[in-house]
């Protein structure tokens, strides 16, 4: 993979009609050395934000080498990848077929769940296996969250003691998890949602041997205000100090967004204008879903225009035929953009060119790899300074 210091440098060397992919493993390694340091348990990586290889091994580098995955096709991968790594089936539905596989053929031995039903899957399709991980997720509030997580997932009700109790004699290790949303602004909704949880596990009656906080840390987008990544550790580890865990209960973490958000931009070319409205070469089928569909504010920049010239709030228009590829925004850029300019956009290493469909043959892109720090990072300032003193 081609190899330059900036958008810029890409730029300077051609911009072709495809858009280009900016991959920084460094800043990946970055957010790994910091959540290594600073999260007192152990940090699965969150798969489904970003598989690329070349993300897996920046995390792994970064002191990150277990991998929360939520498929067959990401197991396969990334055992591929890290033949010894460790796995954790963390979607709480699954197929028999899946699970089967996942622990007879990849040695996949944590498993989530968040029924009966699938905790009987789980010890039919691995025979009655005895060295099981099972974690049972629980529902918990989501109201601080940007992106709610709290619909589809998570045991309620009086049916979760004695869904914690069964699964206690199928499991080797218990553990619960839970989710409190994608981008929290809250590091309190983490207390509020390990209190609970609290309460559950002392109804069961049992102890666990894990606590799994999920993920939720939120990654810098525009206009989306929220505490220091170390606010929300700091919560943490305040609420496991208080948590029934009698010396026995190990804490894990699953980030995903946090860890690689800062790990890639784009470089879209604008192909026309209109008042406002830029046409640019990807949208809302491409990389730039979120942007759409929940309306995600990404930093942006105009490569090539003088950093002092004055802005205007833009709309985008992605490349395909569908009137619904745009993109409100406002993206703020030189008021002068026109045909042929090419803008950078940040924060694309979580869920970007991960929702790419190809839809009306667009999704190519051209990959490199650039060395400058993206624009906007959380792992700066006190953040830093805060793992500077963990080494010392």
């Amino acid at each position: 993979m081609d190899q330059f210091y900036s958008a810029e440098h890409v730029v300077a060397v051609g911009s072709p009609a495809d858009p280009i992919l900016c991959h920084r493993p460094h800043a990946a390694q970055r957010a790994a050395r910091w959540f290594a340091a600073q999260f007192r348990g152990t940090v699965f990586y969150a798969v489904k934000a970003n598989p690329d290889p070349i993300v897996l091994e920046a995390l792994a580098s970064g002191g990150v080498d277990r991998f929360d995955v939520a498929s067959l096709a990401e197991i396969r991968a990334v055992r591929r990848q890290f033949p010894s790594s460790t796995l954790a089936f963390m979607n709480p539905v699954k197929a028999p077929e899946a699970i089967a596989e996942a622990y007879f053929r990849h040695g996949v031995r944590i498993f989530a769940l968040d029924r009966q039903e699938e905790l009987d899957k789980i010890v039919t399709a691995t025979k009655g296996a005895g060295d099981l991980t099972l974690i049972v997720r629980i529902g918990v509030d989501n109201s601080t969250a940007d992106l709610k997580l709290g619909m589809k997932f998570g045991a309620r009700g009086p049916a979760v003691a004695d869904l914690i109790r069964t699964t206690r004699w199928h499991a080797e290790k218990l553990g619960v998890s839970f989710h409190i949303g994608s981008q929290n602004r809250a590091p309190e909704a983490f207390v509020q949602a390990m209190t609970s949880v609290a309460g559950q596990v002392q109804a069961a009656g049992v102890l666990l041997d894990i606590l799994d906080v999920g993920g939720g840390f939120p990654a810098a987008y525009p206009g989306r205000d929220h505490a220091a990544l170390s606010d929300y550790i700091e919560a943490i580890h305040r609420a496991f100090d208080r948590f029934p865990a009698f010396g026995r209960t190990a804490l894990w973490a699953e980030p995903g967004r946090a860890l690689v958000a800062e790990a890639a931009s784009l470089i879209v070319r604008v192909e026309g204008r209109r008042d406002f409205d830029l046409y640019i070469n990807d949208g809302i089928y491409g990389a730039l879903y979120d942007a759409g569909h929940l309306n995600w504010r990404f930093p942006c920049r105009a490569v090539g225009h003088p950093a002092d010239a004055m802005t205007a709030p833009f709309r985008f228009y992605g490349p395909t035929c569908d009137d619904a590829d745009y993109m409100e925004g406002p993206f703020f850029l030189p008021a002068g953009m026109a045909q042929g300019d090419t803008i950078e956009i940040g924060q694309l290493g979580a869920y970007g060119r991960t929702m790419t469909s190809g839809f009306n043959g667009y999704g190519s892109y051209k990959d490199v790899i650039c060395t400058d720090d993206p624009f906007g990072s959380l792992y700066e300032a006190a953040d830093l300074r805060a793992l500077a003193e963990t080494k010392k």
